[in-house]
């Protein structure tokens, strides 16, 4: 239980890193013209999103404790 909970965590916080990063690059890109770094801006930002997802589809699961 304690392992799957700093598993967890771990995964929120590395998730919520890539939307932060994912939106800083993408605003940095939009900012000076650079199609290359918002492209990676945004697919930061759509990992980091799905990332959400699939950890609160895995919390919500009907026979999961966590």
């Amino acid at each position: 239980m304690e392992g799957n909970t700093k598993a967890l965590l771990a995964n929120k916080l590395i998730a919520i890193g890539l939307l932060l990063i994912g939106f800083l690059i993408f605003a940095s890109g939009y900012r000076y013209g650079s199609p290359s770094s918002i492209m990676v801006g945004c697919l930061l930002f759509a990992i980091g999103i799905i990332l959400l997802i699939i950890k609160i589809a895995r919390r919500n699961k009907p026979d999961s404790v966590a």
